[in-house]
């Protein structure tokens, strides 16, 4: 949870950090269109160059480090989990297959009868 003396921590320069990543991104989509007449190869090693550039100058910001903290709790937390076993996962699969069967056909006896009343109706 952010508060006001967080905010108050933030480099005053992350705004000109920020523009240096813009201008890394913008310059690789303009690179790729300009040097569309080279190697596929050359043209994605000089991506992926400039984004692990944009990456690196974005995690120097506060909101950087603080999406790079996310990211390592997030993982910390799915380490955390308890996965299911093989049989459990098997027996929900085919409960939740019986059940798309038994609810499939309600809907469609449903139809049905709801057809065959509004065609007598209708006439």
């Amino acid at each position: 949870m952010s508060t006001a003396s967080d905010t108050a921590a933030q480099s005053p320069l992350d705004w000109l950090k920020w523009l240096v990543v813009v201008a890394l991104v913008s310059a690789g989509v303009i690179g790729n269109w300009y040097y569309q007449d080279q190697s596929v190869l050359y043209r994605v090693l000089a991506l992926v160059v400039l984004a692990g550039l944009a990456a690196f100058v974005a995690g120097q910001t506060e909101r950087g480090r603080a999406a790079w903290q996310l990211m390592k709790d997030a993982r910390n937390e799915i380490r955390r989990v308890v996965w299911p076993k093989r049989p459990e996962t098997v027996q929900t699969t085919g409960i939740v297959l019986v059940l798309v069967v038994v609810f499939g056909l309600v809907l469609w006896l449903l139809d049905t009868v709801l057809g065959w009343i509004v065609s007598s109706v209708i006439g």
